[in-house]
C-alpha cells in the first residue's frame, strides 16, 4: 500500500513538470557569439555590372620605325581619352614614348621585321598581358588607327554577357583558306572569316579563356607556324577552327584598305575605328571639315579628335565653342 502511494505521488509530480516545461516560451538556440539569431531574408543576386570603359584592355602594335610619324600622334589625340587602359607594344626601347607611357609601353622581344613571325610575337604579347591583366575585354588596333573610347564602350556593351564574342571588320569578302596539317603527313583545306587587324578588332574574357591552348605563350606563334598566316588570320583561325566560334561582322571598324573618303561626315563621329595611309596609289584619309588644314593635318586624326574633343588644350578656340 505504502509503495502504489509513492508510485501515484511520484507520477502527478512528472505530469505537472513536463506541463510546466510546456508552457514555457519558445527560445531559440544562441548564436555563437551569444546573440539571438534573427531570420534574415535573402538577399537577391546582382545581375551583371555593367561594361566600363576601366574593362577594357586596348593593345596598340607599332614598330621603332613608327613611333615618332605614327605614335606621337595617337598619344596626343585618342590614347589621350584611354590612358589608363591602353598598352603600346614595340620591339625597340624609347625614352620618349617611356616617360609619356611609363609602364603602359611594353618592349617585346620580337623582331622589328614586317614578317609573320614577327607579328606573330607582338600579337602573342598583347595577348597574355590581357589575360594578366584580369580585364572583361581585348581590343587590337595598329598604330595608324584613331579609336573613338565613346564608341567602342557603347558597341561592346551591346553584346550579351554569357556569349563567347569576337567582333571586327574583314578586308576580304569571302572567308580566307588555309591549308592545316595533320597526323601521318596529311593535310587538310579549312576556311574561316577573320578581322583585320588593320581595322581593329575585340574578344571578350570567355572566348579569349577558351583560346589560350593555342593562344597564349609561344603557342601563338606555333598556331600561326602552323597555318603560315600572320596574327590577325590566325585570331579567326583558332576562333572558327578550333573552338567553332564566329567572327561577328561590324561596319563600324575601319582600315585603309578600304575607300575612307566614302565615309559621311555625319557618320565619322560614330565610328569605332578609322584610319589613314596609301591605297591604290594615293592618300586615303576620310572627309572632314577641319579646325585643321590638310597639310597642319594629313592622317585628319587632330581635325577628328577636336570635333569629338573640343575641350582638348591644343584644338582651336573657334572649334571649343
Amino acid at each position: 500500500m505504502p509503495g502504489r502511494l509513492l508510485r501515484g505521488l511520484l507520477g502527478a509530480l512528472l505530469a505537472l513538470l513536463c506541463m510546466g516545461l510546456l508552457s514555457l516560451p519558445y527560445r531559440s538556440s544562441p548564436s555563437p557569439l551569444g546573440e539571438q539569431e534573427t531570420p534574415r531574408p535573402s538577399q537577391p543576386s546582382p545581375g551583371p555590372r555593367v561594361l566600363r570603359l576601366q574593362d577594357i584592355f586596348i593593345g596598340v602594335k607599332t614598330t621603332r620605325a613608327f613611333h615618332r610619324s605614327r605614335l606621337d600622334l595617337l598619344l596626343d589625340t585618342w590614347v589621350s581619352r584611354a590612358r589608363p587602359q591602353t598598352f603600346v607594344f614595340t620591339d625597340s626601347p624609347d625614352d620618349s614614348l617611356h616617360s609619356r607611357l611609363g609602364s603602359h609601353l611594353v618592349v617585346t622581344n620580337c623582331s622589328a621585321e614586317h614578317s609573320h613571325r614577327a607579328l606573330s610575337c607582338k600579337m602573342a604579347a598583347e595577348f597574355d598581358a590581357f589575360l594578366a591583366s584580369g580585364l572583361r575585354w581585348f581590343c587590337h588596333v595598329d598604330d595608324d588607327n584613331y579609336l573613338n573610347p565613346r564608341a567602342l564602350l557603347q558597341l561592346l556593351k551591346a553584346f550579351p554577357q554569357a556569349h563567347d564574342v569576337y567582333v571586327g571588320r574583314p578586308s576580304l569578302n569571302r572567308p580566307i583558306r588555309a591549308s592545316e596539317p595533320l597526323p601521318h603527313n596529311r593535310t587538310r583545306l579549312v576556311q574561316f572569316w577573320f578581322a583585320t587587324g588593320g581595322a581593329g578588332f575585340c574578344i571578350n574574357r570567355k572566348l579569349a579563356l577558351k583560346m589560350a591552348p593555342w593562344a597564349s605563350g609561344s603557342r601563338f606563334v606555333d598556331t600561326s607556324a602552323l597555318i603560315r598566316l600572320p596574327d590577325d588570320c590566325t585570331v579567326g583561325y583558332i576562333v572558327e577552327c578550333k573552338l567553332g566560334g564566329h567572327l561577328q561582322f561590324s561596319p563600324l571598324f575601319h582600315s585603309h584598305l578600304e575607300t575612307l573618303q566614302l565615309l559621311g561626315a555625319a557618320q565619322l563621329l560614330q565610328q569605332v575605328t578609322l584610319s589613314y595611309g596609301i591605297f591604290e596609289g594615293k592618300l586615303n584619309v576620310i572627309q572632314i571639315q577641319g579646325p585643321f588644314s590638310p597639310e597642319e593635318d594629313p592622317s585628319r586624326f587632330r581635325s577628328l579628335h577636336c570635333l569629338l574633343y573640343p575641350e582638348t588644350p591644343w584644338c582651336p578656340p573657334l572649334v571649343a565653342r
